[in-house]
């Protein structure tokens, strides 16, 4: 029995030609393409209560660490001048104290534990997808408003599951903000750097001169022609 050739219609010749010819290229492009990371999950810093939880886990890891076993420590802080500087220094010299570390009001003899931070700005992002579960909860709610509307005697009922959902996810949902701080601390002795530990956190915008260096800020001089 010879074969039948298939009529097709205009509209399936070009959807058909358009799925061979996109199949043919969809290994080839002309640049990377961007892709996202896995999903993860970055602190914020938003009081001076998260600055001493840093310092009460940065302390922990030093007192634990090996090359620091018997290791004096003298706590001399960072060379910037500003308001986390100062917090984080008394923070993590009460924390080694408090694990045990033996710790010198003199640089002589003792490892030097210092800590560095950078600000980084972003100016711009890609849309950015909200918190895992959000979309979910925002659906929920909704759909158990409008159950009421042939079930339930009182509307205002209705919002109470909804609410809870809400109150059930949000209590872990920060804003992503444009700006990050990136802390460092280290302890070093004698050109050798015996123990680093670098962390990132999102900031508020109008944080960020808790995290800026002041003696770099600069100074507005004002000018006059008065003698």
């Amino acid at each position: 029995m010879p074969y039948r050739l298939l009529s097709l219609s205009p509209v399936a010749l070009i959807i058909l030609s358009t799925t061979l010819l996109t199949g043919c290229a969809i290994n080839t492009t002309q640049v990377p393409m961007a892709a996202t990371y896995p999903y993860s999950e970055q602190r914020k810093m938003q009081a001076a209560h998260h600055w001493e939880v840093l310092a009460a886990y940065e302390a922990e890891r030093i007192a634990r660490s090996a090359r620091l076993e018997g290791q004096p420590l003298f706590v001399a802080g960072g060379n910037q001048a500003m308001p986390f500087a100062d917090g984080f220094g008394s923070m993590l010299t009460s924390h080694l104290v408090a694990n045990g570390a033996i710790v010198r009001t003199d640089p002589l003899g003792a490892a030097q534990v210092d800590y560095r931070v950078q600000v980084v700005e972003h100016d711009d992002r890609d849309g950015i997808r909200p918190p895992p579960g959000a979309l979910t909860t925002i659906a929920t709610g909704i759909a158990v408003a409008t159950i009421p509307i042939n079930h339930w005697s009182e509307p205002a009922l209705a919002l109470i599951p909804a609410a809870a959902g809400v109150d059930a996810f949000s209590g872990s949902w920060a804003n992503v903000t444009d700006k990050e701080v990136i802390i460092t601390t280290q302890v070093s002795e004698n050109n050798r750097v015996l123990y680093s530990s670098s962390t990132v956190y999102y900031i508020n915008p109008e944080d960020a001169d808790h995290y800026r260096d002041e003696s770099m800020s600069l100074k507005t001089i004002p000018l006059t022609n008065r003698w």
